[in-house]
């Protein structure tokens, strides 16, 4: 319920300020970014399609995000839970881009090439959370 109640807030607040939740362990913040989708496949990444820059191993049906690395330095590091725009559930930073790339994420779609294609590429909202120190 308390996660319901936090996913509400932030869908009402969503790109238009940060916000924050005391009962959660995080601080959430909104941005703009370029959005695209990814597969584990040899062709569209390097010779070891299932090892991220993080070195965690990818499995189609996972909800991971690559981002670039502009974006490190706002906090979306790795294992950031970001909420994205149109897409459900909340996914985990778990890859680097290439430093070529500014204010973006890769959504990562397994195998699935198609949906890869479908998804394309697009301006979306994210909101991603920054542990709160105790």
């Amino acid at each position: 319920m308390k996660r319901l109640l936090v996913i509400i807030i932030l869908i009402i607040f969503s790109c238009k300020t940060t916000t924050e939740n005391k009962e959660d362990a995080y601080n959430w913040h909104s941005r703009m970014v370029t959005a695209s989708a990814y597969n584990s496949l040899e062709y569209q990444t390097d010779s070891d399609p299932n090892i991220t820059a993080f070195g965690d191993s990818l499995q189609p049906g996972l909800k991971y995000i690559a981002v670039s690395r502009d974006l490190l330095a706002l906090g979306l590091t790795h294992n950031t839970p970001v909420i994205i725009e149109g897409l459900e559930g909340i996914y985990l930073v778990k890859d680097k881009m290439h430093s070529r790339w500014k204010n973006r994420i890769d959504v990562y779609m397994g195998e699935d090439v198609k949906r890869a294609k479908k998804w394309g590429k697009k301006r979306v909202c994210i909101d991603y959370g920054i542990p709160i120190d105790d």
